[in-house]
């Protein structure tokens, strides 16, 4: 399955507060810029490397992701984020609260500092 950013997701949990997921970026991917209505995520990067942009309208930046990172995107923080080097940027993530059944409209796409590259 693809998360609304394009990246590849696979939901591990659900529970009443919170989901957590497994999110993958290809070698050379550029995620889709996104910013979530209601929900906050938790990451921590398990393998590869990458970049994430953040931008939550008064601070802007980019983090360097490495496996054993983890990072907080608040609510209504942008984000958008690419894998560096060739193996696969992987992320496990908590939302909360979970993420919608329906999730159609929680991620709404914005304009990010690079050009989205996917499959």
């Amino acid at each position: 399955m693809l998360a609304p950013d394009g990246s590849e997701v696979r939901v591990l949990v659900r529970g009443e507060q919170g989901s957590m997921a497994h999110f993958r970026l290809w070698p050379g991917q550029t995620s889709v810029a996104v910013r979530h209505r209601r929900v906050e995520e938790l990451w921590f990067v398990v393998a590869g490397a990458g970049e994430m942009w953040t931008d939550d309208g008064t601070a802007s930046g980019v983090v360097t992701l490495r496996a054993g990172l983890s990072l907080h995107l608040p609510s209504g923080m942008a984000f958008q984020f690419r894998t560096v080097g060739q193996v696969a940027l992987e992320a496990v993530g908590v939302t909360m609260p979970p993420w919608p059944l329906d999730g159609s409209d929680e991620a709404m796409v914005v304009t990010g500092p690079w050009e989205p590259r996917l499959a």
